[in-house]
């Protein structure tokens, strides 16, 4: 089976200076894949090589077999990835509506009614709030913001970089659900997350990156019960 993302030997950083040294990994379709590891390890760097964010300076990038290293990201988004950054993830001035519908412009959907009824399925919490600013709601509702707009384009693929970071424990549990139906309507996940634990039940895989470079993968249960996982990056034995 081809994967739907496959990511071999990726070197990439800033200035000259490797963040990510010969890292892989591979993504199947329908699957929820977490990466995980201490701070600076390189976790968003790699979200951000795949959506052309940052120099590749070695390595391959492929998506449905196809070689989209070198694309730029306006490229990327009509073949069908989309990225929700950790912060600055919405236009604070603009209205939901209109966050929304800026999920649109890189790649129209043929129904874009049809869609912004799907994502409102997704996000009752925003139906009522379509008018309002962007910057007035909560950041649970932030992230659904940005979560919504990125899904507008019928990705095949949604990268997230730390999608609960600073939230409150509900919303926390609201967003991991929501991973799951999204999973669940065919699109494929791979996130950041620094709650390792509660990522680690939901994913089908996990991907513990160290220094910049890949330590171990596995199933998501499987790496649970890792005890060097859990004693390194999950603090404790406990899982």
């Amino acid at each position: 089976m081809t994967a739907l993302l496959s990511v071999s030997g990726l070197t990439a950083g800033y200035g000259g200076v490797p963040v990510i040294e010969d890292v892989g990994l591979e993504l199947q379709e329908h699957e929820i894949a977490v990466i995980i590891g201490p701070n600076g390890a390189g976790k968003s760097t790699l979200l951000k090589t795949i959506f052309a964010l940052t120099k590749t300076d070695a390595g391959s990038i492929l998506f449905n077999g196809k070689d989209i290293k070198g694309l730029r990201t306006d490229q990327l988004v009509p073949l069908g990835i989309s990225a929700v950054p950790q912060t600055r993830n919405v236009f604070p001035t603009l209205t939901v509506s209109e966050n929304l519908d800026i999920g649109t412009y890189a790649a129209p959907p043929a129904d874009k009614a049809k869609v912004l009824a799907g994502v409102m399925a997704l996000f009752p919490d925003l139906q009522d709030k379509l008018r309002q600013p962007a910057g007035e709601l909560s950041g649970g509702q932030r992230q659904m913001v940005a979560m919504g707009r990125a899904l507008m384009s019928e990705p095949a693929l949604l990268l997230l970089d730390e999608p609960t970071a600073g939230l409150s424990p509900a919303y926390l549990e609201k967003i991991f659900d929501l991973l799951l139906d999204i999973r669940g309507r065919g699109v494929t996940i791979l996130m950041v997350e620094q709650n390792a634990k509660q990522a680690l039940r939901i994913a089908d895989t996990g991907h513990v990156l160290v220094n910049g470079r890949n330590f171990t993968s596995g199933e998501g249960k499987v790496l649970l019960e890792d005890d060097e996982v859990r004693r390194s990056f999950l603090g404790g034995v406990e899982a």
